[in-house]
């Protein structure tokens, strides 16, 4: 799905205050063609989360920010089982560079749908995979978070927005 464009084909950026609801349709979208798997939206957003893997895309250009998506061992090791077809055992060594696809897809498309598809560039997707551990930034202009159940487990993300 691309972002509306003009004659001129100028692309239309879309108000930020639709900007959490397309990401959340985006993250619903990209789940069910990825992973062939639906990620709804929990009861209430207090989920509490034990984020043991972290994924992080960066986008620059004319819009600055950091999505990030965190999710226990479990859900990304079955992310990577359903993304490639083999067992958990065997999805184990490739659930960072699933839970990395999966934010890049995430990202992409978001940057599309929301107008800014040809103004931004994305960095290549980082995974932290351990328990113990902090990401610093600088501090966001304006945070889009919300969790999402997948497989039964929550997931938690986030886009930080800088500019």
């Amino acid at each position: 799905m691309t972002a509306p464009t003009t004659s001129e084909n100028i692309e239309i950026v879309m108000p930020r205050s639709a900007w959490l609801g397309v990401l959340r349709e985006t993250t619903v979208e990209v789940f069910s063609i990825m992973a062939g798997a639906a990620v709804t939206a929990p009861e209430t957003d207090d989920c509490q989360i034990v984020a043991y893997v972290t994924g992080v895309v960066s986008i620059t250009g004319a819009l600055h920010a950091t999505f990030t998506l965190r999710c226990s061992d479990h859900s990304a090791t079955k992310v990577a089982s359903q993304m490639l077809g083999v067992s958990m055992d065997e999805a184990a060594a490739q659930k960072g560079d699933a839970i990395g696809e999966i934010c890049n897809m995430i990202v992409g498309h978001f940057k599309l749908k929301i107008g800014h598809g040809g103004t931004c560039e994305m960095t290549i997707p980082s995974v932290i995979v351990g328990g113990n551990y902090r990401i610093h930034s600088e501090a966001p202009e304006q945070r889009l978070q919300f969790p999402m159940i997948y497989e039964g487990e929550p997931m938690w993300f986030a886009l930080d927005i800088r500019k």
